[in-house]
């Protein structure tokens, strides 16, 4: 069957181009943005990409027509679609169709770090010897000398072992995915994850963002609910203990056990004032052997008491990728792998790119490309950044790309999300709906303890600012869920001709 994708390069999009190509179907796909990483990926594969939105990319006509989420009525490419009475279906619908029925379906929701936490627990099925399906939406990074892991995360997306439901009418395949609450398509406003059906749910975390197709935090409450109400009761749904926006959806009503996790860090003054009661009060705990992160142990709870079993030690930094291993540990151990094999297999995961991924070190600055895109996201990269490079000069260079940033939704939390950084530049592209410039003085003015933050309004003019000013021993981190006029090369290209 030949299908045409119809915004091919989002990471969603592309990763099931790969999918479809793996059970034996032609595919073709048209985008109107085509960068990196997932456009190399793609023509890596064979994956036929054109440029823009055309009605020609719609002829000879497809046997099946898989339309983004980008696509909107009154496009002249859809319109056509419409008029010549083409097939068409969402990408989560075909997905469900052709690849999720049959299996034991693992999804990782939350508004932050669903990529990181489904790579996570991919890459801990796989050392542990499970042939699992997935869908990640960006490109891991490979650091091992095992083959048969190699190939298996080369690409973003892997179909896996399917295997038929047995006697008992359990699904004995395994696919993990990453469950976006986005909507599916012009014609179908659910959240991708509905169609998903998962027997297993991380619900890492959840926050208003969206702004675009969401009202309020209730209303993507109700669509997380939405998805709670089909986890089976024989399944499993894991999440942060003491998360106040996921209570309220699970109050809602919950038909599934749940196993709540927590970060504990015995140092932090918090824990020390309240020792007592965080005691004994998780199904999973881990507890920080070292402050950044990069080590750790993981606990079960049994019997009332907690049984340290396994450390992880690894490349990876920060407090929310202690808890994306803690819930992606919880979720293997869910369909049968130890402890020590899970924390073995974290302590050898390499992370994913454009997830603090060191993309170069031109003079000893080294430069960092991270997706961070949210208020949230960017404070947590940033702390765990300050604290892995304790000793080096943190500069952040963000651009507010996603349509709730372009809509100001965040803009009174903007500068306050950097101050951990020694040096922010904000890029304000032209076309800006609201004042970024504005909002960062007005917020630095009232507190200056926020670091030093700047806006500029062209990639030039940020390349040479840090051209000029960065020197030896410092690092940068540039935060974009998006190409970001190709700044990292060069970025990389300028500091090389310093």
């Amino acid at each position: 069957m030949h299908i045409h994708i119809l915004g091919i390069c989002g990471t969603f999009m592309g990763s099931l181009a790969l999918l479809a190509r793996s059970l034996g179907h032609t595919v073709t796909g048209s985008d109107a943005n085509v960068y990196p990483p997932m456009s190399t990926q793609l023509e890596n594969a064979g994956v036929t990409i054109a440029e823009g939105y055309l009605v020609e990319h719609l002829q000879p006509a497809p046997d099946l027509v898989v339309v983004g989420n980008a696509m909107k009525r009154g496009m002249d490419v859809i319109e056509y679609m419409l008029d010549s009475g083409l097939r068409y279906t969402s990408g989560p619908q075909f997905l469900s169709e052709q690849v999720l029925q049959s299996r034991h379906v693992i999804a990782v929701a939350g508004t932050h770090g669903k990529t990181t936490t489904t790579t996570m627990l991919a890459w801990i099925l796989h050392y542990a010897g499970i042939d699992t399906g997935f869908l990640i939406g960006g490109v891991p990074l490979v650091d091992t000398s095992d083959e048969r892991l190699q190939q298996v995360f080369a690409h973003s997306s892997y179909l896996g072992a399917e295997k038929t439901v047995d006697g008992s009418g359990e699904k004995t395949g395994y696919f993990v995915i990453e469950a976006d609450e986005y909507d599916s398509a012009f014609f179908d406003k659910r959240s991708k994850f509905v169609h998903y059906r998962p027997c297993t749910a991380i619900l890492n975390n959840l926050e208003f963002d969206h702004a675009d197709i969401f009202a309020d935090l209730n209303a993507i409450q109700t669509q997380f609910h939405h998805m709670v109400r089909m986890i089976p009761s024989s399944g499993k749904i894991i999440m942060p203990a003491a998360t106040i926006s996921l209570e309220e959806t699970l109050a809602k009503g919950v038909w599934t056990p749940v196993w709540r996790t927590a970060v504990i860090d015995k140092q932090s003054v918090d824990y020390k004032k309240d020792e007592q009661n965080l005691q004994h009060t998780n199904d999973w705990q881990a507890e920080l052997i070292s402050a950044d992160g990069g080590q750790f142990s993981i606990s079960f709870a049994g019997d009332d008491e907690y049984e340290h079993t396994a450390i992880v030690d690894w490349s990876m930094s920060g407090i929310h990728n202690v808890n994306n291993a803690l819930v992606a540990v919880a979720a293997a151990y869910n369909i049968g792998v130890d402890i020590k094999t899970a924390c073995a297999a974290l302590s050898a995961f390499a992370g994913i790119k454009r997830r603090m991924e060191l993309i170069g070190d031109v003079n000893d600055i080294l430069v960092f490309d991270d997706f961070a895109h949210h208020p949230t996201a960017i404070t947590t990269t940033l702390d765990g950044a300050k604290k892995k490079l304790a000793d080096r000069r943190i500069w952040a260079i963000i651009e507010p790309r996603s349509n709730t940033m372009k809509m100001g939704i965040h803009q009174d939390s903007l500068a306050e999300s950097a101050a951990l950084a020694d040096h922010t530049l904000w890029y304000e592209p032209t076309g800006l709906e609201w004042g970024l410039r504005e909002v960062i003085e007005t917020a630095t003015t009232a507190n200056p303890n926020i670091g030093n933050q700047q806006v500029l309004s062209s990639v030039e003019d940020i390349i040479d600012h840090i051209s000029r000013h960065a020197t030896a021993g410092d690092a940068i981190v540039i935060m974009s869920n998006g190409g970001f006029e190709g700044i990292h090369q060069r970025l990389l290209a300028a500091l090389s001709n310093k």
